[in-house]
């Protein structure tokens, strides 16, 4: 990969060439522009402690082949490395997704000398978002344990579940007046886009936020009411009618 190439080559490659810039002092930007490969790109690639583990987490997601990851693993290291027959495998243990989504998963595999081994249970994204929602009290030491692993390695999650929980504990003690700004400010200073899209939707109408966040009221009750009559308005559409105004 040279400067002015297109983003060809393998991920070890692409890697050794992300490392090499960073090494060297160029930003993130710079890089993109240069490789020509998108800045989220070289973001995941600078982020990864090595090539190694960009091939584990490429072929770690969640994916209809969940189920026969193990086999093909297996399959790929006893030399079965044709898409075609390992596809047709899956078909005859009743698979029946496409060739092009196998053909997918061990496209990794060529750049290393195996498969990798068999991975370790990895939490649904939803699953982790719920923990991340659920005060820790609720969570079973279990849960709790997998949660404090998953922050343990990950900073990026580590970090949104602090502002996560800041803003819990902000929404529960009614501290909105004294903690709202400075919870913003420190979600725009962070690496977080959710998060401070969420903060610039709150910018738009700070003061009735921070008094949500204060003030012992709130439109429960009204919400409620127009919800249930949003659900009559459901069960009678379609039937109103011009004899609904005539007596019986």
């Amino acid at each position: 990969m040279r400067p002015g190439a297109p983003p060809g080559g393998t991920d070890r490659e692409r890697y050794a060439e992300i490392r090499r810039r960073l090494d060297a002092g160029e930003s993130l930007s710079a890089i993109s522009r240069v490789t020509g490969l998108d800045r989220k790109t070289v973001q995941r690639f600078a982020r990864a402690g090595s090539a190694g583990e960009l091939l584990g987490k490429a072929t770690s997601r969640e994916s209809k082949l969940d189920d026969f990851t193990p086999y093909l693993r297996q399959r790929w290291n006893q030399g079965v490395t044709d898409a075609a027959a390992l596809h047709a495998e899956l078909r005859e243990r009743g698979w029946a997704g496409s060739e092009q989504t196998v053909r997918r998963y061990v496209r990794p595999f060529r750049q290393a000398l195996a498969a990798p081994g068999p991975a370790l249970a990895v939490p649904k994204t939803r699953q982790i978002t719920g923990w991340l929602l659920t005060r820790p009290d609720h969570l079973h030491a279990g849960e709790q344990a997998q949660l404090q692993a998953i922050r343990a390695r990950c900073p990026h999650i580590d970090a949104l579940a602090g502002h996560v929980t800041a803003f819990a504990e902000m929404m529960t003690a009614r501290t909105g007046s004294r903690d709202l700004e400075s919870w913003l400010a420190a979600v725009e200073a962070d690496d977080q886009a959710g998060l401070r899209s969420l903060a610039a939707g709150i910018r738009t109408d700070q003061q009735a936020v921070t008094n949500g966040l204060t003030l012992p009221w709130n439109s429960g009750m009204v919400e409620g009411t127009v919800n249930k009559i949003k659900m009559i308005k459901r069960q009678m559409y379609g039937r109103a009618g011009f004899g609904l105004l005539l007596p019986d």
